[in-house]
């Protein structure tokens, strides 16, 4: 620096010598350049360190210009800092200022709403089909006619006794032939189609009367849909060929498979000539029994004209009301005559109907008033507190059959006159033997 001084104190001696002038001097040399750190500065000749000051501000100004390029800052001919505020209203501060004028942004969504994670576009923008590119290196002209579709693998022994048994065993609850014959349809039977009726059947052995005829039906449903008179009659092959195993586990197999063979038979899902077929070449004699029993009832749908696909007999809640009162009753008449309380429970099981004991709880106690004697008492007595026990008649349908005789007793007192007298006795008797309770006896009318 020093250096440049000199040079430039030559300088404006030359220059001042070409000047005859002393004022022309003093202006000339009053605004000397001075370069210090490769910045000129105007300032006097002796201010080299009012010089020095002003190029730090400088160095200070840029460095913070990122931060502060929006305040308008300057530099004074004194060398301080002028802030010069820029009015917001100013379009230069709005460009210059890099924050966002919401604190938030200004609440649009980016793009339009078509960018950001997940997004296809904007509402409504219908998408053309893309276009196969020929010149693509992984285009493959043999890809444009396939056909893709889902495989479903076939079933196998084990896969298929795991997936049929649960739709067997759920129709027998809702009886909807349709709904098991779309579930078959879904699956891939392969080799396995022949032994859905074999398990069907077989499940239906160690189930109810009513479930047999469901299986029955389901049968006769799924042939033509799902099954091949075929496979039907496959599968009675098999059954009679597997007798001796389900003998173990149901000891009336044979009668019952002979019953599933003429019914069969009767919905022409199997041939007339599927048991002349085995006259003469019949070892087993559980196989025997079977198609002798389907052939009886087959002869004496002829004869007699027995109606076989009622063989089963109704369901439970299929059966209408009426029918199901008079099987009540007969239940009761048989009772009382035989005496056999074993009996008649198991009778009042196979109904199927145990939303339906309230009746037979009226039943009985009516048959009481209506009897008028002690003996019928003590049975009907002896025959309630049994099946309470025993929990065939619940405390529910108990207390259920009792209120409707109370609400009856005004009608059924015109019948037989000492009806209140028979009922005080036969309800304190009851309670005595713990049949009913102590609220329910209390609700007994008088007259």
């Amino acid at each position: 620096q020093r250096t440049q001084n000199q040079q430039h104190q030559r300088r404006s001696g030359n220059l001042s010598d070409s000047f005859p002038s002393g004022d022309e001097d003093n202006t000339f040399t009053g605004n000397v350049d001075n370069e210090i750190n490769g910045n000129w500065i105007s300032a006097p000749t002796g201010s080299i360190h009012e010089a020095r000051l002003k190029a730090k501000v400088k160095r200070r100004l840029r460095k913070n210009s990122s931060r502060d390029s929006g305040r308008g800052d300057s530099l004074s001919d004194t060398g301080d800092v002028v802030r010069s505020v820029v009015p917001p209203t100013s379009p230069k501060g709005k460009l210059l200022n890099r924050r966002s004028r919401m604190g938030k942004g200004r609440g649009l969504p980016k793009k339009g709403g078509a960018g950001g994670k997940g997004v296809w576009g904007t509402p409504g923008q219908v998408y053309d089909e893309d276009k196969v590119d020929v010149k693509d290196p992984n285009y493959d002209a043999e890809q444009e006619n396939c056909v893709y579709e889902t495989v479903v693998l076939p079933l196998d022994e084990e896969t298929f006794e795991k997936t049929v048994t649960p739709i067997v065993q759920e129709y027998f609850e809702h009886g909807d032939a349709n709904e098991v014959a779309e579930l078959l349809a879904e699956l891939n039977l392969g080799s396995m189609r022949g032994d859905v009726p074999m398990l069907a059947v077989s499940l239906a052995l160690e189930a109810k009367a009513s479930h047999r005829e469901l299986t029955s039906c389901l049968l006769s449903e799924l042939c033509g849909c799902v099954l091949t008179a075929d496979d039907v009659e496959a599968s009675f092959h098999k059954l009679l060929k597997e007798l001796p195993d389900l003998v173990l586990d149901t000891p009336g197999a044979p009668q019952m498979l002979g019953q599933f063979i003429a019914r069969a038979v009767a919905d022409n899902i199997l041939p007339k000539s599927f048991i002349d077929g085995y006259k003469g070449r019949v070892d087993c004699e559980y196989a025997r029994a079977a198609l002798d029993r389907a052939a009886v009832l087959l002869r004496m749908s002829r004869w007699t004209g027995l109606r076989i696909d009622s063989l089963w007999g109704s369901g439970g809640g299929q059966r209408p009301v009426n029918q199901l009162i008079k099987e009540v009753n007969l239940l009761l008449k048989e009772y009382l005559l035989s005496g056999d309380t074993v009996e008649a429970e198991r009778c009042l099981r196979e109904l199927e109907v145990p939303h339906f004991h309230h009746e037979f709880v009226y039943e009985a106690v009516i048959m009481v008033l209506e009897s008028k004697g002690n003996r019928t008492l003590q049975m009907i007595l002896q025959l309630l507190k049994s099946l309470c026990a025993s929990t065939v008649i619940t405390v529910d349908q108990l207390r259920r059959g009792f209120e409707r005789v109370y609400v009856d007793m005004a009608d059924l007192s015109i019948d037989v006159p000492c009806a209140y007298s028979l009922l005080e006795k036969f309800v304190e008797q009851s309670f005595d033997t713990g049949v009913i309770d102590k609220k329910l006896r209390d609700l007994c009318p008088c007259r």
